[in-house]
């Protein structure tokens, strides 16, 4: 981890892929959620309250090993940060990429 970046690899267990004998994409969707928040939590402090506004993904090839995931922080505004993650097999073919949106919740005085 560093100021707005994250990266770390999330082990494959055949147990739940999908279909294709493949990391399930609902997984590798949770992977660059987690991340990429770990990643705006650089930026915005370990007890900030964020929360996902909304994600993509694009699926580029069929991932069968470990996943390795790098989320940069795009830009951290004051209510939105979007973030890029970028997924590639241990081979190092891209797999996958994504954008997670998160909002930044304020302290609820009430």
């Amino acid at each position: 981890m560093d100021n707005g970046i994250c990266e770390a690899v999330v082990k494959h267990d055949k147990k739940y892929d999908g279909i294709y004998e493949s990391f399930h994409g609902g997984l590798l969707m949770t992977v660059a959620d987690s991340i990429s928040a770990f990643a705006l939590l650089t930026l915005a402090g370990a007890e900030a309250k964020i929360t996902t506004t909304d994600m993509n993904i694009r699926f580029l090839a069929a991932c069968r090993t470990d996943v390795r995931a790098v989320a940069r922080v795009i830009k951290h505004g004051r209510t939105l940060a979007p973030v890029a993650v970028d997924l590639y097999d241990m081979n190092n073919v891209h797999v996958a990429v994504a954008q997670v949106n998160y909002i930044i919740l304020k302290p609820f005085n009430g």
